[in-house]
């Protein structure tokens, strides 16, 4: 087997992996190649998959795969699922791959990462995910998987935080509806309805980021003045309780008044045109 380095990108990135105890083999049989348990890339998207798979059939594969050598004799991939699956719907026996000496799970997680990462792959989500994995599972401290990624501390940060948003705003992230940046804005705002009182007027109205941080901003802070109003003592009940989770929810004061014979009325308080407004988006909401 002729020796070859990879391209810079992942010594670049991982300095610490910037060895020479790697080499390449042009044709391993696919049947030999297992794919990455802890891939980080979920969503594959289907024509861009038909197209990859036809211009492998023309030209084949020009970028190898990178995989480890396991035990068996079989190759374990790291990265480079797109190509593996693009080349078996081609028919191809054998693939070029790029063998990396790693023993390590969190090493793999890292490489497939750095690899995607390289060349703006992965969706947001994703690389969350794939972070988590890093923190949870190998138990790597922010500090240290900026590090071995080639990110900084904040920007891991941030993309953690993007595993806090309800499941609706993932799937508008996922889907390119909503940028990062709109998603970090939303989760400035504390509770699930809010996120998604804004986040369908984002979409409803195409909001720029600055226009989301600004609403955020604005919302907040009537969040703030209104939630003065201090919540009635917990007692022993079911209208105190009610009272208190819509005073929760709406942020301001909400009153329930109710007789012995179980009639009464609900009295929510607003304090200008826009409050109102506020308050009816998140009525609205919470009714679909």
């Amino acid at each position: 087997m002729a020796e070859k380095r990879l391209g810079k990108g992942l010594d670049a990135l991982i300095p610490s992996y910037a060895t020479d105890d790697r080499h390449i083999d042009s044709a391993v049989p696919l049947s030999q190649i297992i794919p990455n348990r802890n891939q980080p890339r979920q969503d594959f998207n289907s024509e861009q998959m038909e197209e990859l798979t036809a211009s492998i059939k023309e030209n084949g594969i020009l970028q190898p795969l990178t995989v480890r050598e396991l035990e068996d004799g079989n190759f374990e991939l790291i990265a480079g699922e797109r190509r593996l699956r693009a080349a078996k719907d081609a028919g191809l026996g054998t693939v070029p791959v790029y063998i990396l000496s790693v023993d390590a799970d969190v090493e793999m997680m890292e490489y497939a990462l750095v690899e995607n990462i390289q060349r703006v792959d992965l969706k947001p989500l994703e690389k969350a995910e794939g972070y988590a994995i890093l923190s949870g599972k190998y138990d790597l401290s922010h500090d240290d998987i900026a590090k071995r990624v080639g990110k900084s501390r904040p920007a891991i940060a941030n993309a953690l935080r993007l595993l806090k948003l309800p499941p609706e705003i993932k799937s508008s992230l996922n889907s390119g509806k909503i940028s990062t940046g709109h998603a970090l804005a939303i989760l400035g705002l504390r509770k699930s309805i809010q996120m998604m009182t804004l986040h369908q007027k984002v979409v409803r109205e195409e909001l720029s980021v600055r226009q989301t941080e600004a609403l955020v901003k604005k919302y907040s802070e009537s969040f703030k003045s209104n939630l003065k109003v201090k919540l009635v003592a917990p007692k022993e009940t079911d209208v105190i309780h009610i009272e208190n989770e819509l005073i929760s929810i709406l942020g301001t004061k909400v009153a329930i008044k109710k007789n012995q014979k179980g009639k009464g009325k609900i009295q929510i308080e607003f304090y200008s045109e826009n409050d109102f407004q506020r308050i009816l988006e998140i009525i609205s909401s919470s009714e679909k």
